[in-house]
């Protein structure tokens, strides 16, 4: 089992007092496999997403990655797990400005020392990258940011990756490629996915599907 999530509650203050976004989430998810995650804006997928990547601690519950109990690590332990084990894909792009492409391609797989050049060539390949690949971000428009952003996350090979609404900005056909060339990493390299989406479309494809509402889950 890759990821553990058990009794996992999460709050945040505002003006009316704590608001509750999680309520005892649990799942389980096996490398290999997929889960897409849905709900109505504000529901706590994203919340979830950041817990899971060690972004933020819950108030109560334990998650284990990879073997690891993240809710015992410090920041730094935290931070050092993610950058080995988790590809993020959020809906900030943070491409490096200074870098091309190209560049910005290759920087996490190389920090994380899993560069693999014909696995790069094939991800510039299926997102319509060549043609870019000199270019720096700020000559990108946004769905060319998008496009680089997953690619970058994917270069690096992680063994579970968060992708909060992924396709977001782009067209029908390249979103559907952008699944693709996730989903069949995942079955390749034995890696896991879960993927926040509003589009039940999208959700179908996945292996599994989880619906939260009012901070709890159902299948």
């Amino acid at each position: 089992m890759l990821l553990s999530l058990r009794n996992i509650e999460k709050s945040y203050s505002s003006v009316e007092g704590p608001l509750e976004v999680l309520r005892g989430v649990s799942f389980d998810l096996d490398a290999g496999n997929s889960l897409a995650l849905t709900g109505e804006s504000g529901c706590g997928k994203s919340t979830l997403l950041h817990l899971v990547a060690g972004l933020d601690q819950p108030d109560s519950g334990h998650i284990t990655l990879a073997g690891q109990n993240l809710t015992s690590l410090n920041d730094a332990a935290r931070a050092s797990l993610r950058r080995g084990t988790v590809g993020l894909m959020f809906q900030q792009f943070n491409l490096i400005p200074s870098l091309t492409v190209a560049a910005n391609l290759a920087f996490h797989a190389q920090l994380s020392e899993c560069h693999d050049v014909a696995w790069t060539t094939t991800i510039i390949t299926k997102l319509g990258l060549l043609d870019l690949l000199a270019r720096y971000p700020e000559q990108l428009s946004g769905g060319q940011q998008q496009r680089v952003a997953i690619g970058r996350t994917l270069a690096a090979k992680p063994l579970l990756v968060l992708a909060d609404e992924p396709t977001g900005n782009l067209d029908e056909a390249t979103g559907d490629a952008v699944l693709d060339l996730m989903l069949s990493m995942v079955k390749d390299a034995g890696s896991a996915l879960i993927m926040a989406t509003h589009s039940p479309r999208l959700a179908a494809r996945l292996d599994r599907h989880l619906k939260l509402h009012a901070g709890q889950t159902s299948a």
